[in-house]
């Protein structure tokens, strides 16, 4: 997810979207809740949305990079409601569990927070780093909460005990990247997320539209070999299976990547748009679809600025 500060609207050359699958002709028109499971979902004026998570259930939850709102939605009807109260901090990448718990990364604040999802209270919150920073993604996977951060070569981990008991302060764990993956000035790591062999971890860093494997006990780091290809403004990512969805944000495009079992390797399969994406940042799926929000980095944010999310087929 990247800084609002660090975003520039570019223009794309029409070649390098050839590969794109557009929105079909006869697709869902755009639809403002109501219904059932709207395709479109209008989130409040003003929210500045980042992140995304849904679950458990057709429930999807929306953090605002204005004042670290969330924002629960039922997927079934479009509708929602703030949960909580606004920490006055960003909310960027978020991830719930099965336990009714929304993990958040703070991005500038340089920390996280773990929010009860029924009733918007702080379960827990943990200072990673301070100055210049910007946590911005979490997935879970191996008993922990695994944070990146774009400006500081490291992921953070919280490492979760017995049911999930959530670590002090003092259990939060550093662990420097090694091996090929090195920090250029910029918006370095993004998006994570596990590996197809449930071993490793997958980040994109954006500013050199390039993925690593991440060895999470050493943080030893190996590029992925996509061959000639390469995915720019890569953002958030989503793995199904061995499919690797990642956003390109400015480019209104999600990729999808076949990786190999160990995320060593991979193919570009397919590229999606969709004429309603709005410099999308973060993709979540529930059932046969993947939802996005539209952060509109490059439209001045004001009370009244309208923002979506919007849905479209698994591809």
């Amino acid at each position: 997810m990247f800084r609002r500060s660090r975003l520039l609207v570019v223009l794309v050359a029409t070649a390098g979207l050839a590969a794109s699958t557009a929105a079909p002709a006869g697709a869902a028109p755009a639809r403002h809740g109501g219904g059932l499971f709207p395709t479109t979902i209008q989130l409040p004026n003003g929210f500045q949305p980042e992140g995304i998570a849904i679950g458990p259930g057709p429930v999807a939850y929306f953090g605002s990079l204005a004042d670290g709102s969330i924002y629960r939605v039922s997927l079934r009807t479009g509708e929602g409601k703030v949960i909580g109260e606004a920490p006055g901090t960003p909310s960027v990448g978020m991830k719930t569990d099965r336990r009714g718990r929304l993990f958040v990364a703070g991005g500038p604040a340089g920390d996280a927070r773990v929010v009860d999802t029924r009733t918007g209270a702080v379960l827990a919150r943990y200072q990673f780093a301070t100055g210049d920073t910007f946590v911005n993604d979490v997935v879970l996977a191996y008993g922990a909460a695994w944070f990146t951060d774009s400006r500081n070569p490291v992921l953070y981990k919280l490492p979760l005990g017995r049911h999930g008991a959530l670590p002090s302060q003092a259990q939060v764990q550093r662990v420097a990247y090694r091996g090929e993956l090195v920090y250029q000035p910029g918006f370095n790591v993004n998006g994570i997320s596990r590996s197809p062999d449930r071993q490793g971890l997958i980040v994109v860093q954006s500013n050199t539209a390039s993925f690593y494997r991440v060895d999470p006990l050493t943080g030893d780091t190996r590029k992925v070999n996509l061959g000639a290809e390469s995915v720019p403004n890569g953002d958030g990512l989503l793995l199904i299976g061995r499919d690797l969805y990642v956003v390109q944000n400015q480019l209104n495009t999600v990729a999808k990547i076949r990786l190999d079992r160990a995320g060593t390797t991979g193919v570009v399969v397919t590229r999606f748009t969709d004429r309603r994406f709005d410099v999308p940042t973060t993709v979540a799926a529930f059932r046969d679809r993947l939802y996005l929000p539209n952060a509109r980095f490059g439209t001045e944010p004001t009370p009244a600025t309208e923002y979506t999310a919007v849905a479209i087929p698994r591809f």
